[in-house]
Formats: structure tokens, sequence, C-alpha cells
């Protein structure tokens, strides 16, 4: 079983082999549960289509292009980077 240790500021690293299996990175967000008076849950956010939904349209800027024009431009950059 996986241990970790209580720093003095709170903190705790969470042990490799966990982050590895809850495919944690850092950034990541995680909730804690209180199941108990002395059992946590912890598991990791996870964002859904609708949390992040609209985060392309502010990226945008207004810009609007179709799937031609898209394919178009693409093309263009990778003849300019690929010469």
């Amino acid at each position: 079983m996986p241990l970790a240790t209580l720093t003095s500021k709170g903190q705790v690293t969470i042990p490799s082999s966990v982050r590895k299996k809850l495919h944690l990175h850092a950034g990541d967000k995680i909730d804690f549960s209180m199941i108990s008076d002395t059992e946590a849950l912890l598991r990791p956010v996870i964002k859904d289509v609708d949390a992040v939904f609209g985060c392309l349209k502010q990226a945008s800027n207004g810009i609007k292009a179709t799937v031609t024009e898209m394919n178009a431009a693409i093309e263009e950059k990778m003849r300019q980077d690929f010469k």
C-alpha cells in the first residue's frame, strides 16, 4: 500500500503509483470527499464537454472559416514549413 507524509504546511505528495493509475498530471484538480470522520475519498476532477464548451469560440476571436478554407490554410502552412 503506497504511503505519503503530511508536511507542516498540510501538503502531501501523491505516490507515483497512485498518480499513474489515476492518470494525474501537474496542474490536475483533485476532489476530496469525506466518507466518514476518519476516511476520505480522493478522485481526479474530470472535465466533461459541457465544462469546456465555448473555449474554442473565445480563442477564435470571431474568425469564421469553412472547412475548405481551413484545409487550404493548413496546406499552405505545411508548404512553408517543409520546403
